[in-house]
């Protein structure tokens, strides 16, 4: 009872945490009237989407709760009250609120980290990573309470899965949704506006450009605090449900929380040892950031090597899978680092490769994605053998929630990315002066690395998480004994589907921002063309309307690749059998892992070649090196931000509703077998 009743407190501290940084960062300056009015309009926005795309999916969470409260709770487990789907409804709901409560404080801190920057750039600093922190710790203090008050009430683990399947299954809509929206703004606006007309980014003349601020926080805040919250609750349950599976006795399952809120306590120490100096260089910005996810990872070793010698039932080999979790963590942060960030080769690589022409820059760009996929397999391939070998699959899963226990500040330096790219574009367009924008440019460029670096750390976690998920599901369905024998024809069929889902799910997702960037090309195009004076600034582009294309394009793209997550696993099951389930499950592993590596680190790294040719670097702005620069990032941006982070999610929520429907699947005769 005591790990519960501290899970609990640790949860309510991150949130009251979050609550106090909220105000502190709400009490700094606004800045003048135009620069509110800007803010206003992207919050706006932002509102305008987040509900229509919650409003959008309570059909789709309506009716899962019913199938899951008849088939699994009803007529396959015999339960009166409906408990896997009272979780699943619980799951929706917090991952929402995650993302809302984050997105909510980013379109605030945007117009004060730009109103900060005019003073200095350690202000604006503060600024934006104090609106990270409130999503980092909202999101972790959330997600344990959420697990923990809904293990202590139904003390049933499988039951709690539903929260899971309910986390990953709004994750998935919010991320492709957001990733689709804030693309197609994205994408369609640099193309008219800074290849076509010329004219710089975020530049006001520019029709898209309030939708493109508006992307970056239904995307990359939102969309990406729903993805992470997922990802945490999913790598707690699995351990969970693994530990009671194995010769371990009761500490077992309750260390994984215990993990989670040291985790908790050391995210927020870590935060206060974020500084800068006023004329700090990129890569002491870097540093700055790197000594709070540092000092939160010893911390974290330390407490848990207190929390393992303090239980008399937990064995000290458990500490050291916790330790090769969060070394994996930060060996994966530190490569992706590598590959994106312009203080390095491969970056200034691709930037050499625009002189060329933008074919080069995309083939160069393409081969450094490739090859940046080794260190992170190496590091997840040496944390499941290690683990493995301690504490077999419950130990692959405990590491796992290592990796992601420094979740707190490591979502906290990715989350401030956003609010500086908004701050930067509210800078240009209220005509704050050139210094500001410098400034604003020094932390966007660090946060597309601290971006990189987070989808390196979620995609990391997913595939321990995944093949945690993975185990509990061949136990609840039966497979623990005899395992999921790859030999079989069926199992065979099953692992190739799951191979291709990757692919098939990335090419949705990329077809859906070009289709909706067309749309947006079309009417900044329309404006440029029919409304008078926009160019010389007489006139005002019709920001609202190009909002709404990016709402509703995003909106209609969303559904097809959200349902194939749920329902190919489910009809997989259904007409393969339970085993080729679980060969699909290692298919989509391991060709999605890869992929995912390969197109988050790929665009990371176009992004900030552009950066790096925009700094004065062969030719500098508006040079033939420039605009192939600029067309490698607008390959990069549904790489970086739509189709890579969303494969995280596919593999993890495909991995829990097998889990959800194991019991289903144990009962019933696949079709192939009654042919």
């Amino acid at each position: 009872m005591v790990p519960i009743i501290l899970a609990i407190v640790a949860g309510g501290v991150a949130l009251l945490f979050a609550a106090f940084t909220a105000i502190r960062v709400l009490k700094a300056d606004q800045g003048n009237e135009q620069v509110r009015a800007i803010g206003d309009a992207i919050r706006e926005g932002s509102n305008a989407f987040l509900r229509r795309e919650y409003m959008a999916l309570v059909p789709f969470v309506v009716v899962v709760a019913i199938v899951l409260g008849v088939l699994i709770d009803w007529l396959t487990l015999g339960e009166v009250i409906p408990k896997t789907a009272i979780s699943y409804l619980a799951g929706t709901i917090c991952s929402a609120v995650a993302g809302l409560v984050g997105m909510s404080v980013a379109v605030r801190a945007n117009v004060r980290t730009a109103t900060a920057a005019i003073q200095g750039l350690n202000p604006a600093l503060r600024i934006a990573f104090s609106s990270g922190t409130v999503m980092g710790v909202t999101v972790v203090g959330i997600g344990l309470l959420g697990v923990t008050i809904l293990y202590a009430i139904f003390q049933d683990i499988t039951v709690v899965a539903g929260f899971g399947f309910g986390a990953s299954s709004i994750a998935l809509f919010a991320r492709v949704g957001g990733g689709i929206f804030t693309k197609a703004a994205d994408v369609g606006t640099d193309l008219v506006g800074k290849i076509e007309a010329g004219i710089p980014e975020d530049d006001p003349r520019n029709p898209g450009v309030i939708a493109d601020n508006v992307g970056d926080n239904v995307g990359d805040v939102a969309g990406m605090g729903a993805d992470l919250f997922e990802s945490y609750v999913g790598s707690i349950i699995a351990a969970i449900a693994l530990a009671g599976v194995t010769s371990y006795n009761a500490g077992t399952a309750m260390l994984p929380l215990l993990l989670a809120a040291a985790g908790i306590l050391a995210a927020i120490l870590g935060t206060f040892v974020v500084r800068s100096g006023e004329r700090a260089d990129f890569g002491q910005l870097l540093w700055a950031l790197r000594r709070g996810i540092f000092a939160s990872a010893i911390l974290v070793a330390i407490f848990a090597l207190i929390i393992v010698l303090v239980m008399d039932s937990l064995e000290l080999k458990l500490f050291w899978i916790i330790l090769v979790g969060l070394v994996a963590g930060l060996v994966i942060g530190l490569s992706t680092e590598y590959y994106t960030s312009y203080d390095y080769a491969p970056v200034r690589q691709i930037a050499e490769s625009t002189q060329t022409g933008a074919a080069t820059v995309i083939i160069s760009g393409i081969a450094i994605g490739m090859i940046s996929t080794i260190i992170p397999l190496i590091a997840i391939a040496v944390t499941i053998l290690v683990a493995f070998e301690l504490a077999g699959f419950y130990g692959v899963a405990l590491a796992g929630v290592g990796l992601l226990s420094t979740l707190g500040i490591t979502l906290a330096t990715d989350a401030y990315g956003p609010v500086a790219d908004n701050a930067g574009g509210i800078a240009e367009q209220a005509g704050l002066p050139p210094e500001v924008r410098e400034r604003t440019d020094a932390l966007d460029a660090l946060g597309n690395t601290t971006a990189a670096t987070g989808k390196g750390f979620a995609i990391g976690s997913a595939a321990l998480t995944s093949l945690a998920l993975l185990a509990a599901y061949a136990v609840a369905a039966g497979l623990g004994e005899s395992g999921i024998n790859l030999l079989t024809h069926t199992t065979l069929v099953g692992l190739l589907i799951g191979a291709m889902l990757p692919f098939v799910f990335s090419a949705l997702t990329m077809k859906a921002v070009g289709r909706a960037a067309m749309a947006i090309v079309n009417e900044v195009r329309r404006q440029f063309r029919e409304i008078p004076g926009i160019m010389d600034g007489t006139g005002k582009p019709d920001y609202a309307r190009c909002v709404d294309i990016s709402t509703s394009g995003a909106l209609k793209e969303m559904i097809v690749p959200g349902l194939m997550a749920v329902v190919v696993p489910i009809a997989t099951g259904f007409i393969l059998g339970r085993e080729a389930l679980g060969g699909l499950l290692i298919g989509a592993v391991g060709s999605g892992f890869m992929l995912a590596i390969m197109m988050a680190t790929a665009g990371g790294a176009w992004d900030n070649a552009k950066k790096y040719v925009e700094l004065g670097n062969y030719g500098g702005k508006g040079s033939d090196a420039h605009k192939a620069a600029v067309e490698g990032d607008v390959v990069g941006d549904p790489f970086k931000d739509t189709s890579g982070p969303s494969l995280n999610i596919l593999l993890k929520l495909m991995a829990i509703v097998s889990l959800v429907f194991a019991p289903v699947f144990l009962k019933v005769t696949p079709l192939i077998d009654l042919i």
